[in-house]
Formats: structure tokens, sequence, C-alpha cells
């Protein structure tokens, strides 16, 4: 992991300190809300549906233990909500048929951050300080700025990865905090870096994908993808240069950003993005910013070109943890031999599904479950995040990465602790050998948190996983990307599902539409490509047997290995479409009513 320098330490402190002085005068009536607003946005604090929500930068997803065990006392001492606020949320989504709201939690995101919904602002300084402690913000988590760098929850230990992407995250993220010029961009933008063969960072989805590469030459560089991203109007990246040299990346991406600030639209929220402007321009945009780096090298003098003894120095942080590997093999065994036939094969399903091979033959990377039922997909207890850490510091070199799929995973597992590691997780509920399976559910926290969204999305996830529990039938139905989103934000990233549910709004009420044949990139789905809507929308009581039906077609007509995403390319949408809308029921629940919309400005930085 980055090694803080005392510079950085101080950064971070010192951006608590001056957010601390902000909060006393905003309390004290010297800062008017108007004024303040900006001000906590820029460091991660929104006001949702009913509390402030804070949202936790982990860059490129890495996290140490002793900062989990900080998110823990956050989620612990902080993450809790008056009686009366509580109250007021539990009664409005009570109309809804939300009974109970989880507190106490953090909740991993698509994009490798925590969120807390619950932090009373009054106490908002004390937590930033408390980030502050462990080298952890919330700067640029939120507002038209360069946002969290995402990328490869298994960067360096892969192996098929060609290069190792964290160090170069790392510096990029040094570059665009505060940068001064991409402070209020014409909207959100995002950036994800991959460095292996499989793409498992969703690249083509967003505003820049990078892909570190070798050319003919075997120089190390970046393949540039621009112009991607989900929303309202999903579109694919396109490649704007197929080998910019490592050292010269930084300066492209200032072309890159540049541009997009110079003519994206600002006067049009819903047309702010940069996939908009590459869309309309085409080639007159990427003209124009071959000529800004041109001018970049030429008469500013390239001045952010990286210094190898920068990259060295960065990448010196990412060396791997020393790790004894003495053959424990003997005890290994020893320990299986306790377990029960039903503990065996279900042992055996978690090696299949939540264990990956790493490039060290004696480790392996494991996958936590935080996909269980009664539980929102990525949330995590206060006592579940200091598990995490506990099993981090004794199996995993005090490390885990959050995933973009809303798991955590811990990179550096002896292959003869496996059944140690097996056993402590199943006895916290985080051995559901469920990763890359149908109820390995991507959701955004929907209309029970987030002030944008048109419809709920945990009871969705709730009634689906509780539809499918039985793991044979999950192991049956084999690998199914499916992503739920209260709203056309697609915080859910509904558009790359195999399967995607969005929630909609009609005339006040929920619906749900669904979608098929979306992908992310990856090995398993291919070529990124937005799923298609497969008819209008269903009640919210529907959609698990919609689903169902999905699914029981995929049953009746797949060829033997034939795999959910594949059989719904080669049979195309029909054969779906009407079994999904055979799922409708006669007299249909008209919708549940969503009327607690707050109308709030924070909206517009989401």
């Amino acid at each position: 992991m980055y090694h803080y320098t005392d510079f950085d330490r101080q950064f971070v402190q010192q951006r608590a300190a001056q957010y601390r002085d902000q909060l006393q005068r905003h309390l004290a009536g010297e800062l008017k809300d108007e004024d303040f607003r900006p001000l906590r946005l820029q460091n991660g604090w929104y006001v949702q549906r009913y509390a402030p929500m804070l949202r936790v930068a982990v860059p490129y997803g890495e996290l140490a233990s002793r900062q989990l065990r900080v998110l823990a006392k956050i989620a612990r001492d902080y993450d809790q909500p008056s009686a009366e606020v509580l109250g007021t949320a539990l009664s409005k989504q009570a109309e809804l048929g939300t009974h109970s709201l989880a507190v106490g939690y953090g909740h991993f995101t698509t994009r490798q951050n925590v969120q807390f919904n619950w932090i009373p602002l009054d106490k908002s300084a004390d937590v930033m300080e408390l980030l502050a402690s462990v080298d952890m913000h919330g700067i640029q988590t939120s507002g038209n700025c360069i946002r969290n760098i995402t990328g490869d929850a298994l960067a360096g230990i892969a192996p098929d990865e060609h290069i190792d992407p964290r160090p170069y995250c790392e510096i990029m993220r040094q570059w665009s905090t505060l940068h001064p010029e991409f402070a209020f961009l014409p909207r959100k933008f995002k950036i994800a870096v991959s460095g292996a063969a499989e793409d498992r960072a969703a690249t083509a989805w967003h505003d820049v994908g990078l892909h570190l590469i070798h050319n003919e030459q075997g120089e190390v560089g970046f393949k540039v993808l621009v112009g991607g991203g989900m929303g309202r109007t999903p579109i694919i990246g396109r490649t704007i240069r197929e080998f910019v040299p490592w050292n010269q990346i930084l300066n492209f991406l200032e072309a890159v950003v540049r541009v997009y600030n110079r003519f994206g639209r600002r006067d049009n929220l819903y047309k702010a993005r940069i996939k908009i402007l590459v869309k309309a321009e085409g080639q007159r945009y990427f003209d124009e910013v071959e000529a800004e780096y041109q001018a970049i090298l030429a008469h500013d003098g390239g001045q952010h070109a990286i210094p190898q003894a920068e990259l060295d120095r960065v990448t010196a942080c990412f060396k791997a943890p020393s790790i004894t590997l003495d053959d424990t093999s003997a005890a290994a065994d020893a320990s299986l031999a306790t377990l029960s036939p039903k503990e065996q094969a279900e042992y055996q399903r978690w090696l299949q599904q939540n264990v990956k091979a790493h490039k060290n033959p004696a480790l392996r990377a494991v996958t936590l479950s935080f996909k269980r039922l009664g539980l929102a997909p990525g949330d995590a207890s206060a006592d579940q995040l200091d598990a995490a850490a506990d099993l981090a510091d004794r199996f995993s070199a005090g490390e885990v990465r959050v995933s973009h799929e809303q798991n955590l995973l811990l990179p550096w597992v002896r292959a003869s602790d496996l059944p140690a590691l097996w056993q402590a997780a199943r006895a916290l509920g985080l051995a559901r050998p469920n990763i890359g399976l149908l109820t390995d559910i991507i959701a955004c926290p929907g209309g029970d948190f987030c002030a944008l969204a048109n419809a709920r999305s945990i009871p969705i996830a709730e009634a689906i996983t509780e539809r499918f529990q039985d793991l044979d039938e999950l192991f049956d139905l084999g690998e199914i990307d499916l992503h739920i989103s209260g709203c056309i934000n697609s915080c859910g990233h509904h558009h790359s599902g195999h399967i995607g549910v969005l929630g909609v709004d009609k005339d006040g009420r929920e619906w749900y539409q669904v979608s098929l044949g979306g992908a992310d990139g990856s090995t398993l789905s291919g070529t990124a490509t937005p799923g298609k809507v497969i008819g209008p929308s269903f009640a919210a009581s529907e959609v698990a047997d919609v689903v169902e039906a999905l699914l029981d077609t995929y049953r009746t007509t797949r060829t033997p290995g034939e795999s959910f995403i594949s059989c719904v390319r080669r049979l195309g949408l029909d054969p779906f479409k009407l079994a999904a809308n055979a799922a409708r029921h006669e007299t249909r629940d008209a919708g549940q009513v969503l009327n607690v919309h707050l109308n709030s400005a924070d909206a517009l930085t989401d």
C-alpha cells in the first residue's frame, strides 16, 4: 500500500482542521447554507433523504486493517441518528413498506469507496479528524471534479497482469487532488485503470479508461479510452490514443480534461458529462485533445511528465509483503479432516467461487461475501468491519481491497491457511460461496436513503436473494451479473448487468424496468455494452417473479455448458420478453407511492 509522507499526512490533517472551522462558523450562523454547501460537498458530505451522508475515499480500493478499524468506530459511534431523525425516517419509509433501516453500518460502493448514511452534521468534523488520523478523507468524493481513481481489486496479484497499475493510480490521485484548474468541471469525472489481460475495472464505462500495456518496442504506456459512462445516456468509451508513454500520461490527461472543461455543456445538467461532448463532436474532440497535448509538451514544457525517481518512490510502497511460507499443509489437512461431508462440500464450493489464483503460487486472493440475506448488498456493520480487520491481520498481511462488486477481498492469503480462513469467515457469515453468482447482487442504497432515487433498491435485492437461497440452484444457474439502480444515475450499474433492474417514477409511484444483455467488459461478459429494456415497467411485487421467469427460460433453452449471458445473445430478447410478460400479476400492484423526495440541491453533485 501507499505510505503517506509527512507532507501527505499534514495535508489531510490541515484539511480536517479547515473543515472544522467551516462547520463551526456554519453552526454559529456565520456561514450561510448556500456558502457552506460547496465546502462540505468538497469533503464528501451530502445531505440525503433524512440525514447527512459521508462518502470516504478509498483510492483504487486499498485499505489497511487500521483504517478498517477506524471505519468500524465511525459506524459504531457516529453513524447513529437521533431518535427523532430515525423515527421520522421509519415513519416515512413505512408508507412504502420498509419497516427497518440499517443504522451503524458502512456501505461499500461500486466505486470502491465507503459511505455512511446517518452521521449528524454537528459530529462531522470529529469524523474528519478520525479519518485523517489513519490517512483517510472524503476529498473529491463529491462535486464536479476528478473523483476517486478506481482499479482492479486484484491489482498487483493477478496472474494475468501485465503491469501493476497501483503506482500509476497513486500518482494520478495526487495529481488530481485539489487540481486548481479542474475543481469546477461541467460535471463529475471518473477514471478507471487496468493493467491486466482481463478488464476487471469496467474501464469502458468511465469518463476515461486506461489500460497499461507494452508497445511493440516493449515500452510501458497506456491505451486511453474516453467518453464512457452510464446514467441517462449509456455510452461505451472510445479509444482516443492507442499508446501514451507512461511518463506522459498526466500531460495527456491534462489535455483530455482541459478540452472537456473548455467545451463541455454547462447549460444543461443532463448533457454535461464528457460522454455527451465526445458523442456530439467525435473526431473534432479527439483533434482538440491532440492539439492541446502537443501544446502542453511544446509550450508548457510537459510540466506534468512523471520523473523516473518519483515512479520508483511510489512503486516501492507497493512491494509485496513479507509472508512466511512454511509448509503447514499437514495442519490444513488435519483441519479439513474434522469437517462433516456437508461442510466439505460447502468448503469446496467456497474454494471454487470465492478464492482466486495469485501471482505467487503459494498465495491466494479470497473474497469475503457481503451479499447476505437480511442485509443490503455491500453493507457492513461496525462489528463486521472490526472482524474483517482481524481477518486481514491474521490472514492477509493487514490489507484488504474493496471490490467493484461491493465485497472485500483479502489479497495475501497463504494457500495453507484457506481452511482456517474459511472457518473463521463462515462463523462471521462472510463465507457465502456466491461470488459471481446470481445473489452477488450489485445495488445502490436506493430510495430508502438517497434523495435522488425514484424507487427503492434494497427490498428488490432482498426479494431476489430470498428467492434464490438454494446453493445447488445457484451453482446450476452459473455466473450471472444482476445489478439494481434506484434511479437513472445508475449507481448500481444496471446498464452493465446481464440482468439490470432500474427504479423509475411513474406519477410519483415506484416501478421497475428490466434489461438484459449488459456487459462490463470482463471475460465472462464480453465487450462492454448496455443492456436492452425488455418491455414496460414492472411493479415491485413482480420483479422477483420476472427474474425467476427469465432464469427458467435460460434453464429450458440453454445448451450444455452455456452461460446465461451467452444464451441471451444466442436467442435474442424475444423468448425472455415473453417469459417476463407472462410473469405479470393479474391484479397488479399499482406501485408504491414514493412521496418523500426532498429535491435536494446535492442531487447536482452526486
